[in-house]
């Protein structure tokens, strides 16, 4: 039987943040390694764009069920969406489904819904799928004004071992504003500077395979792989 794969779970500081861009980047990047990557959306409400796109990128090997086995209709927090189906969502199936699958790939990327503390069924969150699936967290956050307190908020959210593998993406919006430029130095003065990553503003989001023609992306991605202890070193710049 094959050993459990590593995971990584993507958790943000809200929604809308760039969590499924960076999760399909991720998921890009672990392929053109040559490694047989899995994606796992468990929870999803309102569409499930998110769910295909991360399929999509993992070569779409996984069904569309699989990759996100919970589905609600109603754009609202999941657990609110299932409750209005007449439906539950618990942790201990969610992390069976998760690691089965771990069992299937060489490493598992998980998306969470909302930020790390946005309920995803009953009694359950983000959180408790990092350390039920004793995952690396990699927390996205859009690089504008405020990140940095949000960014602090969810990593002492976090459980101290969690905490210490945690890793950071400032992903720059279109319009960024004056503290895109500040933002990772004021945060490295309270979480280690090397965990802290800066992804470049992308002129196709959706499209990671093209986003991966840039150099700067692909050492992003790269580094936060290594920072949870994926893939070779990023090439270096210069």
């Amino acid at each position: 039987m094959r050993h459990s794969a590593p995971i990584l779970v993507v958790t943000g500081t809200d929604t809308g943040v760039g969590k499924t861009v960076f999760s399909a980047l991720l998921a890009t990047w672990l392929r053109r390694q040559g490694t047989e990557v899995g994606v796992f959306k468990p929870v999803s409400s309102g569409g499930r764009e998110d769910a295909g796109q991360l399929r999509r990128a993992a070569g779409a090997e996984l069904s569309l069920d699989e990759v996100n086995p919970w589905f609600f209709a109603a754009p609202l927090a999941p657990v609110l969406a299932a409750r209005l189906e007449k439906r539950r969502v618990l942790l201990k199936d969610v992390l069976a489904r998760g690691r089965a699958l771990a069992q299937r790939v060489e490493v598992l990327i998980v998306e969470g819904a909302g930020g790390l503390l946005s309920p995803l069924g009953e009694g359950f969150d983000t959180r408790d799928l990092v350390v039920g699936l004793r995952a690396c967290p990699i927390v996205v956050a859009s690089n504008r004004l405020g990140a940095v307190n949000q960014v602090r908020l969810v990593i002492e959210a976090l459980p101290a071992k969690a905490r210490t593998q945690a890793q950071v993406v400032l992903v720059r919006p279109p319009r960024p504003d004056r503290a895109a430029v500040s933002n990772a130095a004021l945060l490295a003065e309270h979480f280690p500077a090397a965990r802290i990553h800066d992804l470049p503003r992308l002129s196709r989001p959706h499209a990671p395979a093209a986003a991966l023609n840039h150099p700067a992306v692909v050492r992003t991605v790269g580094a936060v792989a290594v920072g949870c202890g994926l893939g070779p070193p990023p090439p270096c710049s210069g």
